[in-house]
């Protein structure tokens, strides 16, 4: 059975409690971690008033996507199946016209790259390879 990787914020709040426990104060707490004491205080609060669940980070931390993987597939058919080329820009537009997807070309280009789908390596663009 495989578990999830602990994040190291965790493991690190973890150990402000151990330490704790072991009678360090909240100041050579602090300056162990590089922390302020506030910090160590909150993890310690959480700590006693939720337990364990005090340990971990809230859900939704972060912007939310605003995008889904069938955004992607979409782009991917419209890459293969039409002859024309399309840059970032072109991308972004066709994605919020038939789509209704906001993003901006920067992010576009990060997430097609991180699919390995885009910017791996250059090709100059010729009659052959426009009309594949």
């Amino acid at each position: 059975m495989r578990t999830a990787a602990v994040p190291q914020k965790v493991k690190d709040r973890a150990e402000v409690i151990r330490l704790n426990a072991h009678g360090w104060y909240v100041e050579k707490i602090a300056a162990h971690f590089n922390w302020t004491p506030q910090t160590v205080r909150e993890v310690l609060h959480k700590w006693s008033n939720l337990g364990m669940e005090g340990l971990w980070e809230l859900p939704g931390r972060g912007a939310k996507q605003t995008w889904k993987e069938e955004d992607i597939e979409f782009l991917k058919e419209c890459l293969k199946n039409e002859s024309r080329t399309y840059n970032s820009l072109q991308l972004v537009q066709k994605l919020e016209k038939e789509r209704s997807v906001k993003l901006s070309a920067d992010r576009l280009r990060r997430i097609l790259k991180k699919k390995g789908l885009f910017g791996n390596e250059r090709e100059k663009v010729t009659k052959k390879n426009k009309t594949r």
